[in-house]
C-alpha cells in the first residue's frame, strides 16, 4: 500500500488524531522545515510525522547533520516511518510528553516541526513544546486557510502567543490540498 493509502486508512480509523486525509505537499513541507539551520548540529523534533511528508524534507535539509527525533502516537504510522527512515529516532508517544522524552536523552529541541491536528492542542501541548526547546528555538505548525478563523484555531494561536515571544504567519501555500499557512514561533517563553 502507498504512503498516501496508509495515511488515508489511518485518517479513517482516527480522524481526530490524524490531521488530514492526505499527506502534506512538498511546498508545505519546504515551508515547515525552513527554520532548520543550514549549518551546525541541530536537534530537530517532528511531532505527528505520519508517513513522513515532512520527515523526508527534514532528512534532506539535515543531510546527515544533527539529530532528528519523530514523536508519533499511532504505532502503525510509527512502524512505517521507522522502516522508511532508519536514521530517524522514532518514538511512539504522546507529544505532551516531549519535555520528559528529551530530558531522558539529555537534549533540548532547536527546531520543532508539528503536523498535529487541533485536537492535540486541547491540553498543555504548546506549553510542553516551549518547555522542551532551546532558548533560541523555532516551532512550526501549519493551519488550513479555511479553518484559521474557527474557534479551535483561534485558541491554538492564543496559546502560541502566550508561549512564544514571536509568532508570524507565512503566506498561503496554494500548492497544498487544502491551501495552508504556517505559524512560525520563535523564542519560547518559560511558562
Amino acid at each position: 500500500m502507498s504512503n498516501a493509502g496508509i495515511f488515508f486508512r489511518e485518517f479513517i480509523r482516527s480522524p481526530l488524531t490524524t490531521a488530514s486525509a492526505i499527506p502534506s505537499s512538498k511546498a508545505l513541507s519546504e515551508q515547515m522545515v525552513a527554520p532548520i539551520p543550514e549549518q551546525g548540529e541541530p536537534v530537530v523534533v517532528e511531532l505527528g510525522p505520519g508517513t513522513g511528508a515532512f520527515t523526508e524534507v527534514i532528512q534532506s535539509r539535515l543531510d546527515g547533520r544533527g539529530r532528528h527525533l519523530a514523536v508519533e502516537l499511532n504505532p502503525r504510522l510509527a512502524d512505517v516511518l521507522a522502516k522508511r527512515f532508519p536514521d530517524v529516532e522514532v518514538i511512539v508517544s504522546d507529544a505532551e510528553r516531549l519535555p520528559e522524552l528529551l530530558a531522558d536523552r539529555g537534549i533540548r529541541a532547536d527546531v520543532v516541526i508539528s503536523g498535529l491536528p487541533w485536537a492535540a492542542y486541547r491540553g498543555k501541548l504548546t506549553d510542553a513544546v516551549a518547555t522542551a526547546m532551546a532558548p533560541a528555538g523555532v516551532f512550526t505548525q501549519f493551519t488550513y486557510t479555511w479553518t484559521r478563523w474557527a474557534g479551535p484555531s483561534k485558541r491554538q494561536l492564543a496559546g502560541f502567543r502566550r508561549c512564544f515571544e514571536e509568532v508570524v504567519l507565512t503566506r498561503t501555500i496554494w500548492d497544498n490540498v487544502p491551501p495552508a499557512l504556517v505559524h512560525v514561533m520563535r523564542r519560547p517563553r518559560r511558562v
